[in-house]
């Protein structure tokens, strides 16, 4: 039985998470993502075990390919004091228009969370771990962009911008103009005007 190369499997399973992105985990069929990756069942299986499998490699593949580039700024050793200003607007450009992947489709992590396998323990486990990095990259951002800003006072800002982003990826794809403007709000508690 013929073998996916190193190669083949990074395109294979991008394929399968424009599938899985777009439609869910629990809609999206076999005979779907046989169409979109070229393979056949047998293959899906043999190479990654099950759907399920290829869809815990498709998670790996967006956190490193989609998310984490996007927050690595947040992430850096030294984080400019504009770096969380500048990920809010890029983001809430980003969801003003519509044929953007995450105007259209949200985010893959925040979408599973309200789906059925969310009470997967290790499925949800990973959700926990994504919405904690986020959490982290914003609020060393809010360090940076307002270091005069006690514990208290910053952990309650952090987690504010937190929720406001992470529900603005919940409500994208069905209201982009609600979730843009919930984006502005994190950027009016940063103390920012929103788009500048």
């Amino acid at each position: 039985m013929a073998r996916t190369s190193a190669f083949d499997r990074a395109q294979v399973i991008q394929k399968a998470r424009s599938i899985f992105w777009s439609k869910g985990y629990e809609t999206s069929s076999i005979p779907e993502l046989e169409s979109a990756t070229g393979l056949s069942r047998s293959s899906i299986y043999n190479s990654f075990g099950s759907k399920r499998g290829l869809f815990d490699a498709v998670v790996d593949s967006y956190l490193n390919e989609i998310v984490r580039p996007r927050l690595q700024p947040l992430l850096a050793g030294n984080v400019s004091p504009s770096a969380l200003e500048e990920y809010l607007s890029s983001l809430a450009e980003v969801f003003a228009k519509p044929e953007s992947l995450p105007a259209a489709h949200g985010c893959l992590l925040i979408n599973t969370a309200s789906a059925p396998l969310a009470a997967d323990p290790e499925v949800a486990s990973v959700i926990s771990d994504y919405r904690d990095e986020l959490h982290q990259a914003l609020d060393r951002g809010l360090h940076a962009a307002r270091p005069e800003l006690a514990g208290e006072r910053r952990g309650v800002l952090a987690e504010a911008i937190t929720g406001l982003v992470v529900a603005a990826f919940a409500l994208v794809r069905i209201s982009p103009h609600e979730a843009v403007r919930l984006l502005h709000c994190a950027e009016n508690l940063l103390g920012v005007e929103p788009g500048h």
